[in-house]
């Protein structure tokens, strides 16, 4: 009796072990192929962890991680849903479920799970402020913004988003009411003097249209960029850069650009389907097909919308 139950003992030692060899071995290729970009692969290996671990914690995070990348909200959320009810105060895992809201667009919810971040880590202020801007909760951005400034803590992109709130009735009145000026017969010349001595926010606007339908894009973006100086917050400004720095072939350029500005389009569905459809040429040009299929997907689900 003793050296069966020995025997027993040593075949159950044996099987946690390799059961413990497969799953690493399957998780890490998982990470490998996450890091290629080939997520459904990833999805793949972390389905065998899966079968060996179904309340590993890891591997839901993975699951979901991979599943948004391919734009699977449901199950992202599903995945993410059962990490966090196994470790609810995992700060990482939060922090996925507002990316995940995020890019639902369900800033609301969002909102709610970033408080409870900045409650843990006040340097994640500025993520809530950007989520109030989103979901145009002006008075609370604003108020928050203030708050971060009397700690020290403000940063560029936050001194952006304190621009937006204090321009955005003027700046709203300036895009919806273009400059009167006709293309075709335009002297472009005259219309920059105008926005010299001017600087308003329509003024550049326009030339920048001309320019970029006259296939200027030198132009366009040496002009965008002088006036992001200006105009930090304005969406259309990058949008225009990362455009022509597409069109003059410098794609990781392009991507920087248009990562920052995409932050900054605040309820306009159509000018946040250009910067994604941008976005898929840079990673196009760059070679890497899964980014470039994603962000034309995204492209074409916000064109729909509309």
């Amino acid at each position: 009796m003793i050296f069966i139950s020995s025997f027993s003992y040593a075949q159950q030692i044996n099987i946690e072990e390799e059961n413990s060899l497969k799953f690493q071995t399957h998780f890490f290729e998982a990470l490998k192929q996450k890091a290629i970009k080939n997520y459904g692969k990833a999805i793949e290996s972390l389905e065998l962890c899966n079968e060996i671990d179904p309340l590993n914690v890891s591997v839901l995070f993975e699951f979901s991680k991979n599943h948004l990348e391919l734009n699977n909200y449901f199950e992202a959320n599903l995945f993410i849903d059962k990490a966090l009810s196994l470790d609810p105060e995992n700060t990482y895992l939060l922090h996925h479920k507002v990316a995940v809201l995020k890019a639902q667009r369900n800033f609301k919810n969002a909102i709610k799970i970033q408080k409870k971040l900045v409650q843990k880590q006040p340097k994640d202020s500025e993520e809530l402020v950007f989520l109030y801007v989103q979901n145009q909760n002006f008075a609370e951005a604003e108020e928050l913004i203030a708050k971060i400034e009397e700690n020290a803590m403000s940063t560029l992109k936050l001194r952006a988003f304190k621009g937006f709130l204090e321009n955005r009735k003027l700046l709203q009145q300036n895009i919806e009411k273009p400059a009167d000026i006709n293309n075709e017969n335009i002297d472009i010349e005259s219309l920059k003097k105008l926005y010299t001595d001017n600087k308003e926010f329509k003024l550049v606007r326009k030339i920048l249209d001309i320019e970029a339908s006259r296939e200027l894009f030198e132009l366009v973006y040496a002009d965008s960029k002088e006036a992001l100086e200006l105009f930090p917050e304005q969406p259309y400004l990058y949008k225009m850069n990362g455009l022509a720095l597409n069109m003059l072939e410098k794609y990781t350029e392009a991507i920087a650009v248009l990562t920052i500005g995409i932050d900054f389009v605040i309820d306009n569905t159509a000018m946040e389907a250009d910067f994604y459809e941008q976005l898929s040429v840079s990673y196009e040009k760059l070679g890497n097909k899964s980014e470039a299929l994603k962000y034309k997907q995204r492209a074409t689900a916000l064109r729909k919308e509309n």
